[in-house]
């Protein structure tokens, strides 16, 4: 087949650029070696829309930020059908000697373009966040700061760009590269050789193998393990806002994370690793997101942990690599996307296309971008009175697979109807599986519906992928 770009990665990067790229009278290609989109580096993302703060005005990251968080606001959330919680942040000092680093932080992120801060007093803390520790002295309040679920954002962007054409291929790694000599490349993936005149970087943590694969090796990946731990929905209002200590010069620090679908967050650590594989978690890396949480806020308590995970961030150096490669002509880099990446995603992919376009690739506007898309129905998101509606019109949604985090057997089929294949797919969609008993109850029910849904035999549904199937066939 033959593309004018593909894109490589469909994580939030590579989906927000193959969602631009929608827009334009053009064939794309989106490559993805995971079994579903937003299975790689995206799926351990923390969900905070960053207001831009904490970046320094000159760098690619803060500018690319304060657009995302923008568009988010202004566009995003409302044509994607998302749910977006602008929560805002506070920024928080423990000496009152900090205030000064509080203030620089305020005219940083005024010279960037952010609106609305300002320093609070402890009196104005105890009377909207009455849960902060008496260590706090004072904080920097950004409104414009907010929560997504992370998968949801990657699934919406995806769903979107192959309504509007995009071609989205799974479980297809890219294992070669070609240039061809009159221009573009020929692409190995997934057993199959696929041509482009351009070819769009956003492979996450393996851009640096990628880029060199396609001749252009000018930079590394350095993996940054961050551990983070996922507390009960009881504590869910523990905070109002996302909690921010004053950053060190590697890490914005041990956060204390609302999540738009109510369990909050404490984390992430930041260590370097050489391992692109280290998911683990440690008892070192508990002490240190604990100790630095309940710093903040002392009433956060072990038990209330009910799930640990890490994440890899694709470190390339301070700032993000966006760029055209002369090395390589026709490759463009997205590269080294961390932190705050899920934010500056749909800017990121703006910028890519007029990368692309500078370069030689025509963009002609389709004479119809199906820019809308439904907002799925969640049941822990609505009333009780829009629950009682949607099951008036479908009885389906009284059907409680999930007990935890109260998901329906309709909005399970759904999921799967909107493309989730395996049983994470369909957690990160639903939230089911999501809750204190990691799928104890609802597991086999979800299953079920694949098999109805899909044709799929209880030994072909997987976890996440092939390898990861939950029932083998007993070979005598």
């Amino acid at each position: 087949m033959k593309y004018d770009v593909i894109v490589v990665g469909a994580g939030i990067t590579g989906a927000a650029v193959a969602r631009e790229l929608s827009r334009y009278r053009l064939d794309v290609l989106l490559l993805e070696r995971e079994a579903e989109p937003a299975f790689g580096v995206s799926k351990s993302n923390s969900g905070i829309i960053h207001a831009g703060t904490q970046n320094p005005p000159a760098s690619l990251k803060g500018w690319l930020c304060v657009e995302g968080n923008r568009l988010m606001r202004e566009e995003l959330a409302e044509d994607l059908g998302l749910n977006f919680v602008q929560c805002g942040q506070l920024v928080v000092a423990f000496e009152e000697s900090d205030v000064k680093e509080l203030e620089k932080i305020k005219a940083d992120g005024e010279a960037l373009g952010i609106r609305g801060m300002a320093l609070v007093d402890r009196a104005w803390l105890d009377a909207n966040e009455p849960n902060l520790g008496p260590e706090v002295k004072a904080a920097l309040l950004v409104p414009s700061a907010g929560i997504i679920s992370p998968y949801r954002f990657v699934y919406a962007l995806v769903e979107n760009a192959v309504r509007n054409g995009v071609q989205l291929k799974t479980s297809c790694r890219v294992t070669g590269i070609t240039r061809i000599e009159k221009g573009g490349f020929y692409v190995e993936a997934g057993g199959q050789v696929h041509t482009a005149r351009f070819l769009v970087n956003a492979a996450g943590l393996a851009a640096d193998e990628v880029s060199a694969m396609a001749g252009a090796p000018t930079f590394k990946i350095h993996p940054r393990k961050g551990e983070e731990y996922l507390l009960d929905k009881k504590r869910e209002h523990i905070a109002n806002r996302i909690i921010f200590p004053l950053p060190s010069r590697t890490s914005k620090g041990i956060l204390i994370i609302k999540t738009s679908d109510g369990n909050p967050m404490i984390g992430p650590t930041a260590h370097e690793t050489e391992d692109k594989a280290d998911l683990s978690t440690t008892d070192e890396g508990l002490a240190e997101v604990l100790a630095g949480a309940r710093r903040m806020m002392p009433s956060i308590e072990k038990s209330d942990i009910i799930a640990y995970f890490a994440g890899l961030r694709p470190a390339a150096g301070k700032d993000f690599v966006i760029r055209h490669e002369d090395s390589a002509p026709g490759l463009v880099n997205a590269a080294g996307i961390q932190s705050p990446g899920l934010t500056a995603a749909p800017a990121i992919a703006a910028m890519v296309a007029g990368i692309l376009k500078d370069h030689g690739l025509r963009l002609e506007p389709k004479a119809e971008f199906h820019r809308l898309r439904p907002k799925p129905a969640h049941l822990f998101q609505v009333t009780l009175a829009e629950t009682r509606h949607l099951i008036e019109k479908n009885p389906a949604y009284g059907d409680i697979v999930c007990r935890c985090e109260l998901v329906s057997a309709q909005e399970v089929r759904d999921a799967v109807k909107r493309g989730a294949r395996t049983l994470d797919g369909v957690k990160f969609r639903t939230r089911a599986q999501a809750g204190r008993c990691h799928g104890g109850f609802c597991t086999t029910r979800i299953m079920k519906i694949m098999h109805e849904e899909l044709g799929l035999a209880a030994t072909e549904i997987t976890k996440r992928g092939p390898g990861s199937e939950l029932i083998k066939e007993e070979r005598k």
